[in-house]
């Protein structure tokens, strides 16, 4: 655990970087589980095009009318505890100015002594509900590669803000990892995906030691799991379909499957832009 020390920032996103609100979910469990202060948050004024993310109206504790404006922030625990902390930062995806957005939160963080950084994302892809969530680690650093069991990527192209915070904390000292949940395409752009939030923060557990709490997230994933067998067993498209990903997602886990099936997946998801699968399943948003 000592790769990413023992105050760890944990970024997630709403936007390109959150099929199934996966990873926005996992920093909402983190924030409403625990005890934690605003430290920091950008002027959306400089971040925000308000015609993509546009602020919201709402009725505040005495019944006044307010504007919630989008945001992006840093939250940190209100009480120094013993072994790993973790700091959050939580928001919506800005839409221009990624550098020095980038640069805001990676200077605060180091005000605040944050030893690593890690991202929270999920992706579209051509995986079956029925079975584990795979969660694709990743780090351009060969020590907490080693230490934590991480992949190193060979992607290039586009990217998220994610990878642009990441850059900028390991340029500042800061090591960096990744954690990418694959969540089923047929159902992602429909419904939150409690099964991959889970998986996600399993993973978090694992490579930051910090004990976090799952609240209700299990038994959530079991429904989320049921519902789709109930819509699936009165689809007879839909079950051959996803018997199908079952096939090649066993093919993967078999101990003859190369270690870096996830990886590709990975890979593939970010080569095509983040748009999901290369073959849409009936339920595909994109239809």
């Amino acid at each position: 655990m000592d790769g990413l020390g023992r105050r760890v920032l944990v970024a997630a996103f709403d936007g390109w970087n959150d099929a199934g609100e996966a990873a926005s979910s996992a920093l909402n469990q983190l924030r409403d589980s625990g005890n934690y202060e605003p430290v920091f948050s950008v002027d959306p004024e400089l971040y925000f095009d308000y015609q993509y993310t546009r602020p919201q109206v709402a009725m505040d504790a005495e019944g006044q009318r307010v504007l919630r404006w989008p945001e992006a922030t840093i939250l940190r625990p209100k009480r120094t505890t013993r072994g790993t902390q973790l700091w959050l930062l939580i928001g919506v995806e800005p839409a221009r100015a990624w550098q020095a957005f980038a640069s805001e939160f990676i200077d605060v963080a180091l005000r605040e002594d944050v030893t690593g950084f890690v991202s929270l994302g999920s992706m579209m892809s051509d995986v079956p509900h029925t079975r584990p969530i795979s969660v694709f680690g990743g780090s351009e650093s060969e020590s907490l590669r080693t230490a934590l069991g991480l992949e190193r990527s060979s992607y290039e192209g586009p990217v998220g803000i994610l990878s642009v915070l990441g850059h900028a904390a390991d340029a500042a000292g800061i090591p960096s990892a990744g954690l990418w949940a694959s969540v089923p395409h047929y159902v992602a752009g429909h419904t939150p995906s409690p099964k991959a939030t889970l998986a996600l923060l399993d993973r978090l557990e694992d490579i930051t030691g910090a004990s976090i709490p799952r609240g209700d997230l299990p038994t959530e994933a079991a429904a989320w799991e049921a519902s789709i067998d109930a819509a699936a067993a009165d689809d007879e498209e839909m079950t051959e379909y996803i018997q199908q990903l079952e096939r090649t997602r066993d093919t993967w886990d078999s101990p003859e499957a190369s270690g870096d099936a996830i990886a590709q997946e990975f890979e593939r998801y970010l080569r095509r832009g983040g748009d999901g699968p290369t073959k849409p399943g009936r339920d595909d948003p994109r239809r």
